[in-house]
C-alpha cells in the first residue's frame, strides 16, 4: 500500500526535526520510493504559509529568509511524488461533506485523495483524521 505524507509528516522531514524525523525515515525506507506522496493539497498549504511569511516581512534580513524557506520547500516538492487533487477526490470530498465530517477543508481534502488512492495517510492528526470514515490513517513518527 502507498503512504500519503499529510503536512506535518512533511514539515518533520523538511526540518529534520528529532527524535520523529529519525523515526518516521526508518519506516519510510524501507518502503519503496514510489511507494512514498504527498498530495497536492499539502503543497498549496506548505506554499500559502510561506507566500504569507514573504508577504508580511519587513526586514532585509526577514525578507531573504522568507524567500530562502519559499525556494527550500519549492525544491523538496520537485523531489516528491505529489499525487493530483483529482474530480474523483473533489466527489470523495463532496460527499464527506454532506456526511457531515467536521474537519478542516485542506485536510478533508487531504483524506479525499488518501481515500480515491487507497493510500495510508501518515499524519500526526489523528483525532481529525479518524472521523474520516473507511480513512486509514497512522503517525509513524512516535
Amino acid at each position: 500500500m502507498a503512504v500519503l505524507l499529510d503536512t506535518d509528516h512533511l514539515s518533520i522531514l523538511q526540518r529534520r526535526t528529532q527524535p520523529q524525523c529519525d523515526r518516521l525515515r526508518q519506516r519510510l525506507d524501507r518502503l519503496p520510493a514510489d511507494d512514498i506522496a504527498t498530495s497536492i493539497v499539502c503543497h498549496q498549504e506548505q506554499f500559502a504559509g510561506w507566500q504569507a511569511y514573504v508577504n508580511q516581512s519587513k526586514t532585509d534580513d526577514e525578507i531573504v529568509h522568507a524567500y530562502g524557506e519559499l525556494e527550500f520547500m519549492w525544491r523538496f516538492f520537485r523531489k516528491m511524488n505529489v499525487v493530483s487533487f483529482t474530480s474523483e477526490a473533489q466527489t470523495r470530498f463532496v460527499s464527506l461533506r454532506k456526511q457531515k465530517i467536521r474537519i478542516p477543508t485542506l485536510d478533508l481534502r487531504i483524506a479525499s485523495v488518501a481515500l480515491v488512492t487507497d493510500s495510508l495517510l501518515l499524519s500526526r492528526n489523528l483525532k481529525d483524521f479518524r472521523q474520516v470514515p473507511g480513512l486509514n490513517v497512522e503517525d509513524w513518527t512516535t
